[in-house]
């Protein structure tokens, strides 16, 4: 059920910020998930535009309405992760956050990693203590990569699947102007 209700208002005048990421998320994202609107629109006059413009296109992609940056699947972690989770998700989130429609996942080990990365586009599993598996969707492609290593091999099958594009900010800085001039 599809209604005309083309964005949906969610208001809070003094919410911290996981208070009001929270509430977005309940009201408002369970209306646009159910299809009864379009968009959505926050005001918190406490908070920042750019905060507020973040976590509105954060709900619109976390109820799969709209795509604009690298979505990512991560385990909770256990005593099976063979890597430390946090550092090379930040590190991996660093290098590819700029990659629309483009889903990874971030696995710590090969016993339940595979099955629950199933619908990402590539992943990075550990498979052996200092050794890292990538995966292609649900097919592993490369194993025993040195987790020296890993992150680029990782960079290097999105380019060879044709899913990478240059961050803005590189392409920004070898800019050309129309006199020939670098920018």
């Amino acid at each position: 059920m599809n209604v005309a209700v083309a964005v949906l208002f969610a208001r809070s005048p003094q919410a911290a910020r996981d208070e009001l990421v929270i509430h977005a998320g309940t009201y408002a994202g369970a209306l646009l998930v159910d299809g009864l609107g379009d968009g959505v629109m926050l005001e918190a006059p406490d908070q920042d535009f750019e905060f507020l413009r973040n976590t509105s296109f954060n709900l619109l992609q976390g109820c799969r309405m709209r795509n604009t940056k690298t979505e990512y699947v991560s385990c909770p972690s256990c005593g099976r992760t063979l890597f430390d989770l946090q550092e090379i998700s930040a590190e991996i989130r660093e290098k590819t956050s700029h990659l629309p429609g483009v889903s990874i996942a971030i696995m710590g080990c090969i016993v339940n990693g595979p099955g629950e990365m199933a619908d990402a586009d590539f992943g990075y599993v550990g498979g052996s203590p200092g050794k890292i598996d990538l995966y292609v969707g649900k097919t592993v492609v490369k194993r025993g990569i040195a987790m020296s290593e890993a992150t680029d091999a990782l960079i290097g099958l999105i380019k060879e699947h044709d899913r990478w594009v240059d961050p803005p900010w590189l392409m920004s800085r070898f800019s050309v102007s129309a006199n020939g001039k670098d920018g």
